[in-house]
């Protein structure tokens, strides 16, 4: 079944309940939505081209869902971006994924044209837009349960993105997911989108839409903690998702004292590790509303989870094992742990997390030979080390991809080390994540500089903003005579992480201040 199906079946037993807001405005009720859909659905297969694979690059308004289940209708593939990515990042995930069509803001539209010249590009809010609205409807393409829905671009130790091709009948079980495993749900509902609908909110939103729930967006477009309480006080049974980073934040804003937290149904956590401390914080403010869930683009947002039930528990038991674990696989869904030869290891010893179910994806676009090494016998082997313990309890230990986490936000270190690379002044680098009490983590640069030469860090620093996303650059620099590495050249990165654990922080240079960067709706 076409996963659009969800959306029209909606609107025709609920299409008077808000679809879509803005703020505490109503921008779309069902049926409007539903038909805004089905219009541009058709105005979208024109202008695909033969492309099967749309592209989505647009920070979240009340328009983003209607594109979304719009590609979906039309029986295309979407590919949603996060549209804090640098032009150049964008850009060569639209060629990656063949896209001749691309969803954009207008400024990303002359940036993205620049670099794709046979890309044709499509903003909201404009009279272009607005024609494309006016066009006839049309019926929903009939789509098998493997046929691919969703390209959710990750990446690997070789620091170019892959797409993870998610197809119907992983979209179907991950939204079935969420009222096995989370929370049930009906039109009273609301999701309020504090997060990228690129990602994980986006995902979390389809288990809403196809129960009549209300998706709503910041006007500020992410996260005002005075705006934020204003919609817990106007939004009952209303649930978010956030990264710890943003949860250990909460106590620092006095506006929230003011927001009636009865409201509030659930507190979706994910996207980065989260502490213990941070669970007990965020219970003593939310109480027993907090879930938290380890997933991966490969099987998106269900791998295993901690209920709010199981949280609350292990906080009254004081059980600091079961909070500093990621909880229970989830349902429908098998997991192991393995060795290097990919033989399941016995409960208790650290290995390999591997996940097996209706979730998992059906391999990498256009990378047989990374989807050959990912997906084996049937297992998705998730490059995250972790053990098992007798009871079903996963604990992550450590990555073995070179993922740095910052944020709640993905960063990968041989993207910024390729960066660094171009400078003359830099002879040799590694890139590595640096423990942060705000972030979970930053990013560090360990430079080896070039015979003679000493590396001006405001340059760096503006060499990676030409190439990367902001949250990307190194936030810290460590000069060093050589990195140490192994008998194969392989830098060795663990020795380089206790070796700056011994540091004084004085010793770790900064570029410059760091700048909060807002982005603006594309309307």
């Amino acid at each position: 079944m076409n996963i659009a199906q969800l959306l029209e079946n909606t609107a025709r037993s609920f299409p008077r309940r808000p679809a879509v807001s803005l703020g505490r405005r109503t921008a779309l009720d069902y049926s409007q939505l539903a038909e805004r859909t089905a219009r541009l659905a058709r105005a979208i297969g024109s202008r695909a081209g033969d492309s099967r694979t749309v592209a989505i690059t647009i920070p979240n308004c009340p328009e983003y869902l209607e594109i979304l289940y719009a590609i979906w209708h039309a029986g295309l593939t979407a590919a949603p971006l996060n549209a804090k990515l640098s032009t150049s990042e964008l850009a060569f995930m639209v060629r990656d994924c063949g896209a001749r069509l691309a969803f954009t803001s207008t400024e990303q539209a002359v940036e993205l044209r620049a670099l794709l010249d046979d890309v044709a590009t499509l903003a909201p809010c404009t009279a272009d837009y607005d024609t494309a609205l006016q066009s006839p409807t049309v019926a929903i393409a009939d789509r098998q349960p493997n046929d691919p829905a969703w390209i959710f671009y990750t990446s690997g130790t070789t620091g170019k993105p892959k797409g993870a091709i998610l197809s119907h009948g992983n979209l179907m079980a991950m939204t079935l997911a969420y009222y096995a495993d989370i929370d049930s749900l009906d039109e009273h509902d609301t999701l309020l989108h504090l997060a990228a609908t690129s990602h994980a909110s986006g995902l979390f939103g389809l288990s809403f839409i196809a129960k009549a729930g209300n998706n709503v967006l910041p006007e500020s477009g992410g996260f005002e903690a005075a705006e934020l309480a204003a919609l817990i006080n106007h939004y009952p049974n209303l649930t978010f998702f956030m990264p710890p980073t943003l949860l250990r934040r909460l106590d620092r804003y006095p506006a929230l004292g003011h927001a009636n937290l009865d409201n509030v149904k659930a507190v979706l956590l994910g996207a980065a590790p989260i502490t213990p401390a941070d669970l007990r914080a965020g219970y003593a403010m939310f109480g027993a509303k907090l879930w938290n869930g380890y997933g991966q683009g490969e099987s998106p947002c269900t791998i295993t989870a901690m209920s709010k039930s199981m949280i609350a528990q292990c906080i009254r038991d004081q059980r600091e094992d079961r909070l500093a674990s990621v909880g229970i696989v989830r349902t429908g869904l098998r997991i192991a742990v393995l060795d290097d030869q990919g033989q399941p290891l016995p409960l208790g010893t650290t290995g390999e997390i591997a996940v097996s179910g209706a979730t998992v994806m059906q391999g990498y676009l256009n990378r047989p030979d990374a989807t050959a090494e990912t997906i084996v016998a049937g297992w998705l082997r998730t490059g995250d080390i972790g053990r098992l313990d007798s009871e079903g309890y996963l604990t992550l230990l450590d990555r073995k991809k070179d993922v740095i986490i910052s944020g709640g936000m993905n960063i990968y270190a041989r993207e910024v080390e390729d960066v660094l690379h171009e400078s003359e002044d830099i002879a040799d680098i590694a890139v590595i994540g640096l423990p942060d009490a705000e972030w979970g983590e930053n990013v560090l640069a360990i430079v080896v500089p070039s015979p003679g030469a000493t590396p001006d860090l405001a340059a760096l620093d503006d060499l990676c903003l030409e190439h990367l996303a902001r949250f990307k650059r190194p936030k810290r620099y460590y000069f060093v005579d050589e990195l140490p590495r192994n008998a194969s050249g392989k830098v060795l990165k663990r020795q380089l992480r206790d070796e700056i654990a011994r540091k004084d922080p004085g010793e770790l240079l900064r570029p410059r201040q760091v700048v909060t960067v807002k982005y603006r709706s594309p309307c």
